[in-house]
């Protein structure tokens, strides 16, 4: 995608942008962004080293039944990290209130209808399911078992991505790690975003003070959630070349929204588990 393609692509999102609020179903709401716009400079565009998914979690889906009477539910979605398109978060959220006073005939056709507007919109089946607000067992907050990073103490000074700031040694190691101190900002608006991040990998050690600087890097840079996480995978894929590699964010909810890029070489997504800032 040329840089003029990308940029026009970004202008016509309402990111940013004064919005209307409808509340009558309306899925041409929905806007897609490239994939490729960010992976042509990752150059991964063709073939990307990882597979993944995009998981979102939602919490302010209403709509009314036939009679009338207000419905909600909590929304667990599933966007594979191999279609063509991310899905633009406030466009996302504009769509979901836009059933906000929309009569529907059921959940199981409320769930189709997302899946289907959905994979429309990021180009490749998405799986959506539906729970009710009092199924706590699946939003219990859980913990990561890794190394936490962040009570390292380092001096840092570079706020832009630097993957020259990954050390490595020569010992072969096995390592997950966790930092809750990843932050960067919206593409469009530059709104912070904040995260918690694990990195597993196994291969040459990453000297655990070289990938927190790394992590820390990213604090002042302007990218899309699913696109950090890309970068990030590439970054240490390229300067570390481990065997295994996945990195996993958990991104803090904004709108009734939580994004969780997960991209792996080696395993399967993980459950969605949630942690304690979201």
């Amino acid at each position: 995608m040329t840089e003029q393609k990308a940029t026009d692509t970004l202008a016509h999102l309402s990111l940013g942008k004064v919005s209307e609020y409808i509340d009558q179903y309306t899925p041409d709401l929905l806007q897609a962004v490239p994939r490729s716009m960010n992976r042509q400079a990752l150059k991964c565009v063709d073939t990307q080293p990882f597979h993944g998914v995009d998981i979102w979690n939602g919490y302010e889906l209403s709509w009314l039944n036939l009679k009338g009477k207000p419905c909600v539910a909590l929304m667990q979605v599933e966007i594979p990290a191999s279609s063509p398109n991310l899905i633009e978060s406030k466009s996302f959220k504009l769509y979901l209130n836009s059933f906000n006073q929309w009569k529907i005939g059921g959940r199981d056709e409320l769930q189709a209808t997302l899946s289907r507007d959905l994979s429309h919109c990021a180009g490749e089946k998405v799986k959506v399911s539906l729970h009710d607000l009092d199924a706590t067992k699946d939003y219990q907050i859980q913990h990561y078992q890794a190394d936490l990073l962040d009570d390292l103490d380092i001096e840092v000074s570079e706020y832009q991505p630097n993957p020259q700031l990954l050390v490595c040694t020569d010992k072969l190691v096995e390592r997950s790690h966790i930092s809750h101190l990843l932050k960067s900002n919206c593409l469009i608006t530059s709104q912070p975003d904040w995260a918690s991040v694990l990195i597993r990998y196994s291969g040459n050690e990453i000297q655990p003070e070289s990938l927190l600087r790394y992590l820390i890097s990213f604090r002042q840079h302007n990218e899309f959630h699913e696109q950090c996480v890309e970068r990030i995978f590439c970054d240490i894929l390229q300067q570390c070349q481990p065997q295994n590699l996945t990195v996993y964010a958990r991104y803090t909810r904004r709108g009734g929204l939580d994004i969780n890029p997960f991209r792996s070489n080696f395993e399967s997504p993980y459950a969605n588990l949630r942690l304690i800032r979201q």
